[in-house]
């Protein structure tokens, strides 16, 4: 298929800029012999006991970083590392990096410019405690589509979903993000088992699909846990409902043709597009996507192409918020 088979003109006034308050308040378009339209809050009356819900489990890690080099002011996105402290960035101008140079963003916190590719560099934090240095001069890394201009602290709080504990994603995985303490009590209520994957959201989010022929795309790896715990609870679930597209590439990952997944752990980049033939989950929650992205050539797949063109179409006369879920 075409890029341009993924194409859609989305009103710019629909993209959100903050999420819902509460966090269970947002729309939720039901997709079944018709489309319905509920809240979040509603979800557990599409639950049954002996179902299992798999939610990622990564943290969102304060990567952007705002410092210099010379005498130039530079912003850097850190977005893969590649093993201790060395990590692959965006740069921002990357014209004013050089390699060898020093990136200062703080007295007592700089890192080196070993390499440099177009807008990426690779940069190395030393023996420093990267972490807590994040999280004292970091900023959360906000998707490009989120446009107001202004950065708040409580972006470190709304940009994170509550059971977040795995440090080293760089963006969210936003399906999760409307689930709050009270509505995960009531699931668990309904006799559904929550279980938790990591996958360590990373530039592939973010980064456009530059190909025509999309079997040419070449998708960013990402690491990815799954345990024995949970891989148990997943191969002895009536149901199995993947929170995220996130969730759902995992277990597509690590399942085995008769759709048993297995504990592993590792780097991934299972690229999913119509025709994918999906071997674990039952049923899917997941946000709305941009146009042309891998995310939205998912959902394509799992929903199928001419359904998922009916749920987008009804989500924007319907005036849904994009971007945050569906």
């Amino acid at each position: 298929m075409k890029l341009a088979d993924f194409d859609f003109n989305l009103p710019p006034e629909l993209i959100a800029d903050y999420p819902a308050n509460p966090r269970e308040s947002a729309r939720l378009l039901v997709s079944g012999e018709r489309i319905e339209d509920y809240s979040v809050r509603d979800l557990p009356e599409f639950l049954s006991p002996g179902g299992v819900m798999v939610f990622n489990d990564t943290k969102v890690i304060p990567a952007r970083l705002t410092g210099k080099c010379g005498t130039a002011k530079v912003e850097v996105t850190l977005h893969k590392n590649e093993g201790g402290n060395l990590w692959r960035a965006f740069a921002k101008p990357a014209k004013k990096m050089k390699i060898g140079e020093e990136f200062i963003i703080a007295e007592n916190f700089s890192a080196k410019i070993l390499e440099k590719n177009e807008g990426e560099i690779l940069l190395n934090f030393g023996d420093q405690n990267l972490l807590e240095l994040l999280d004292k001069y970091g900023a959360m890394p906000l998707p490009p589509y989120i446009k107001r201009k202004e950065k708040n602290t409580a972006d470190l709080e709304n940009y994170q979903t509550i059971f977040a504990r795995e440090k080293g994603a760089i963006a969210a995985p936003t399906a999760g993000l409307h689930f709050s303490k009270n509505l995960l009590q009531k699931i668990k209520d309904k006799g559904v088992n929550i279980v938790f994957v990591t996958l360590h959201v990373g530039a592939g989010t973010f980064l456009p699909v530059k190909v025509n022929d999309i079997k040419d795309h070449k998708m960013h790896s990402e690491f990815f846990s799954i345990g024995e715990e949970a891989a148990a609870a997943i191969n002895n679930a009536k149901r199995i409902i993947a929170v995220g597209t996130t969730s759902l590439r995992v277990l597509e990952s690590v399942a085995d043709e008769n759709g048993k997944v297995k504990p592993a752990s590792g780097e991934t980049d299972i690229f999913i597009t119509p025709g994918y033939k999906f071997k674990t989950a039952d049923m899917l929650i997941t946000n709305f996507h941009l146009p042309k992205s891998t995310l939205f050539m998912l959902v394509s797949a799992f929903a199928g192409y001419e359904k998922i063109r009916e749920i987008y179409r009804h989500a924007m006369q319907n005036r849904y918020r994009f971007f945050f879920i569906w």
